[in-house]
């Protein structure tokens, strides 16, 4: 696993934007802007990708634990820091107010589940077997194998 990789991984896991993984960086004097950070973040093929080197590793993770922890003068509590990350979150528009969606039967009558359909109208019958005509002697594949399941027959 590459550094990008669990670079990757520990935003997406902690939900932090771009300018918030800056501000830890700055946390221990490590500066780094927005372009350079999304450099990272990109697809391996694109142009402008570059691999996350040990030492912003080492220097976002040591900012992420005074970011969470806070210091010994002014200790956090992580649960708080992670519950304000996820209130930072916006909610998706319109999502309490659009009513839920439930799709209407196309027949209300057949798909009544505390009555069995009406004599009016016969029920189509489905066959999921496929007839073949009686010329058709083919043997299946799946019928020539014979299965042990695990047991040996030689005694």
């Amino acid at each position: 696993m590459t550094n990008n990789d669990i670079f990757k991984k520990l935003r997406v896991a902690l939900m932090l934007r771009d300018d918030q993984i800056v501000e830890i960086l700055e946390l221990v004097d490590f500066r780094i802007t927005k372009s350079e950070l999304g450099a990272f973040f990109r697809d391996e093929k694109h142009e402008n990708y570059m691999e996350c080197g040990d030492q912003v590793l080492r220097n976002f993770l040591n900012g992420l634990v005074i970011h969470l922890r806070g210091t010994k003068e002014n200790p956090k509590n992580p649960n708080d820091v992670l519950a304000k990350h996820k209130a930072q979150i916006p909610a998706k528009d319109g999502s309490k107010d659009r009513p839920e969606f439930k799709a209407k039967p196309r027949d209300e009558e057949r798909s009544r589940g505390d009555e069995a359909p009406s004599k009016s109208k016969p029920a189509a019958k489905n066959n999921s077997k496929k007839q073949y005509p009686k010329g058709n002697s083919k043997v299946q594949v799946v019928e020539k194998v014979k299965f042990n399941f695990g047991k040996n027959k030689k005694s």
